[in-house]
């Protein structure tokens, strides 16, 4: 289902897809550069659906500031500025009856990683957990330790630089938090198998903490 999402008055646009039955819901945090036609994210939302987890995957950003940001890059590492549009997008589909009621996380990619967690220690009880996909939640700076909501950080094993950030993060998460590296990833999960296995563990992970 398309939706539209008013957030602080700008228009985002968005999917928002419930399986029958649904156990809970994953708004999905594109990574910088990116929108909600991420192929990635695709994929990983079809896994989350054969575990009856509805989704939600939206645009960050508008058309307009897409446009702009394109030319410049100002906005993709605004972390504070991607967090409060998915802290809108929190609140919108806690608003909505297909979802209202249901236990929500949270999937962040590279830089949208990072949004998700400032996101989750913003609304702490809004969001029930927290998966990173080759994320960079150093980017959420004094907002980790502000993170409650269980977090599963995953990373490729090849992807070395962004292991060690995410090592360096994983020390200031208060909640329940573990590191999970995926043999022979590189930062994109491009290589057979990878991005499958990842997208298994962050359907278990979601399965595990947002089920009533």
């Amino acid at each position: 289902m398309i939706v539209r999402i008013d957030a602080a008055g700008a228009t985002l646009d968005g999917e928002l897809t419930v399986p029958d039955e649904a156990s809970g819901l994953v708004v999905f945090a594109h990574g910088s550069g990116s929108t909600r036609h991420s192929p990635r994210n695709a994929f990983v939302a079809a896994v989350m659906h054969t575990g009856h987890l509805a989704t939600l995957l939206f645009d960050l950003l508008t058309p307009t500031e897409a446009v702009a940001d394109a030319a410049d890059g100002h906005l993709r590492f605004d972390i504070p500025f991607l967090a409060g549009r998915l802290e809108c997008a929190i609140d919108w589909a806690r608003a909505q009856p297909a979802t209202q009621g249901v236990r929500l996380g949270v999937f962040g990619a590279s830089t949208g990683a990072a949004a998700a967690l400032v996101a989750a220690g913003e609304r702490p009880e809004g969001v029930s957990a927290v998966v990173s996909r080759g994320g960079r939640p150093d980017l959420a700076g004094r907002w980790l330790s502000r993170v409650t909501a269980p977090t599963l950080l995953i990373v490729g094993d090849r992807d070395t630089e962004v292991v060690a950030l995410n090592r360096m993060a994983l020390s200031q998460l208060r909640g329940a938090a573990e590191l999970v590296l995926v043999p022979g990833a590189t930062h994109l999960f491009e290589e057979p198998g990878t991005l499958e296995q990842a997208a298994g563990l962050a359907r278990g992970w979601f399965l595990r903490w947002l089920k009533a």
